[in-house]
C-alpha cells in the first residue's frame, strides 16, 4: 500500500471510483479513478486491497472486475431506482438513483441535451455537510444572518476546498463528461452550472472527456459570495476587499462532437446548435437574472435552487429545433424539469437524496406554472 495514503482513504476512493463507473469496474478503471481522487496509488496496491476486502466490502464480478458488496450499497438500489421512475409530472420523469450508475446503464445516444446544476461531488453535499446544513449549523455552508427583513439562503464556501478536493472535483467532472458523451446524441449540448472559482476545472475536465467547449453563459446575479473585508481585521483594513463580490455565475457549455457539418447533424440528430430566441435574435451568452425568489424557495426549498425565469431560457435554448429530451442528472427539487414542462420539452431527472426527491413532485407541479 502507498505510504502516502491511509487504508481508509484508499477504501473510500475505491468505493467512489466504483460508484462513478456505474456500479462495477475493472482494476484499470478503478486505479485511474482513485488516482484522480487521492493521487497515484499503485494498481498492485488497489488489487491487494480489493482482494483482502472481498465479500465484506467488495464483490468480485469476474476476473479483475469488482462491485460494491450488497451491504455497502446505497439506497438507490431499490426497485424504484432500478425500474421505473419514482414519479412523472407532465412530460417529466423523475428517478431516485445514483446518476452515474443510471447514466452508465442508459442507452447510448438517448438524450439530445443535458442541463444540470451539479453538487460537484465534493465537500458541500457530503452526508456530513448536508446534515449540518439541515440542522442549521453551517459547516462549509455559509448561512448569512437575517437583516433588513430578509432571510438569505445558504451558500457553499468553495474557497475552503483543498488541493485534494479540487483533484477529486476534476476527476468527478472527467467521469461525468465521459458519461455525458455516452448518453448524448452527436451534437448534443451539456450546459453545466458552475461558479467563477471552479468553472475552469469543470470546462477542462469536460474537454478531456471528449466534449467540445463551446463557451459560457454568464448569469448576471449578485450573490453573497465575496466582497468581505479581512476577517477579524475589518476595521484595520476597512478599504480592502479580500475577493471581488460575485456578480455573475458561469454556466459551462460543452458539446458532443458532430457527425459531419452542423446542418448534417441537425438533419439526422436534430441537434448541433442552440435554439434562437427569435428569427432576428440569437441566443446570447449573457442573461440578466436575480436571486431565486422566496416564493420559489417556499415551493422547493433546495439550497441551490435556480429561478425559473433563468432556467426556462437555458432549457429552451438546449434543443435547437424544439425536439428531443433533456436530462438533469442532479435534479434536486426539479427546477430543470419544471422549466422543461413549461417550455413543452420531455425531460428526465435523476436524484440520489431521498429528501430532495420528496420535494420534487409537488415542486415541479407548482414551479412549472409560476409567472416570472
Amino acid at each position: 500500500m502507498s505510504n502516502r495514503h491511509s487504508p481508509g482513504e484508499v477504501r473510500d476512493a475505491i468505493l467512489a471510483a466504483i460508484k462513478r463507473s456505474g456500479g462495477e469496474a475493472d482494476i484499470e478503471t478503478i486505479t485511474a479513478s482513485v488516482g484522480r481522487i487521492i493521487g497515484e496509488v499503485p494498481s498492485s496496491s488497489i488489487r491487494s486491497y480489493l482482494r483482502l476486502n472481498t465479500e465484506k466490502v467488495f464483490e468480485r464480478v469476474s476476473r479483475g472486475r469488482y462491485r460494491i458488496a450488497t451491504q455497502q450499497r446505497l439506497p438507490e438500489t431499490s426497485q424504484v431506482a432500478l425500474g421505473g421512475p419514482l414519479f412523472s409530472v407532465g412530460k417529466a420523469k423523475y428517478f431516485l438513483s445514483d446518476s452515474f450508475r443510471w447514466m452508465q446503464g442508459a442507452a447510448p445516444c438517448s438524450f439530445e441535451a443535458i442541463v444540470t446544476d451539479p453538487p460537484y461531488g465534493v465537500v458541500e453535499f457530503s452526508e456530513l455537510e448536508v446534515k449540518k446544513l439541515r440542522s442549521g449549523k453551517g459547516g462549509v455552508w455559509r448561512i448569512p444572518p437575517s437583516f433588513d427583513g430578509i432571510t438569505r439562503s445558504p451558500l457553499p464556501r468553495f474557497t475552503t476546498l483543498s488541493d485534494k478536493d479540487r483533484t477529486y472535483l476534476r476527476g468527478f467532472f472527467l467521469d461525468f463528461g465521459k458519461l455525458a458523451g455516452h448518453v448524448l446524441v452527436p451534437g448534443g449540448h451539456a450546459i453545466v452550472a458552475s461558479n467563477p472559482l471552479l468553472s475552469h476545472l469543470v470546462a477542462s475536465a469536460l474537454e478531456e472527456a471528449g466534449l467540445e467547449l463551446r463557451g459560457y453563459v454568464s448569469r448576471l446575479v449578485m450573490t453573497m459570495r465575496g466582497g468581505d473585508r479581512p476577517k477579524n481585521a475589518h476595521e484595520e483594513f476597512s478599504d480592502v476587499t479580500v475577493m471581488p463580490r460575485s456578480m455573475w455565475e458561469p454556466w459551462v457549455i460543452a458539446r458532443k462532437p458532430l457527425e459531419g457539418r452542423v446542418q448534417d447533424n441537425l438533419r439526422r440528430w436534430r441537434t448541433g446548435g442552440l435554439r434562437r430566441i427569435s428569427g432576428e435574435k440569437p441566443f446570447g451568452d449573457v442573461i440578466e437574472s436575480h436571486p431565486t425568489r422566496s416564493k420559489e424557495r417556499e415551493i422547493a426549498p433546495h439550497p441551490a435552487l435556480k429561478p425559473q425565469a433563468f432556467m426556462r431560457q437555458i432549457v429552451r435554448a438546449a434543443l435547437p429545433l424544439g425536439e428531443g429530451r433533456i436530462l438533469d442528472p442532479f435534479a434536486g427539487a426539479g427546477s430543470t424539469l419544471a422549466a422543461a414542462n413549461f417550455v413543452g420539452y420531455e425531460s428526465v431527472g435523476i436524484e440520489l437524496d431521498p429528501e430532495y426527491a420528496a420535494l420534487a413532485e409537488e415542486g415541479i407541479q407548482k414551479l412549472q406554472v409560476l409567472k416570472t
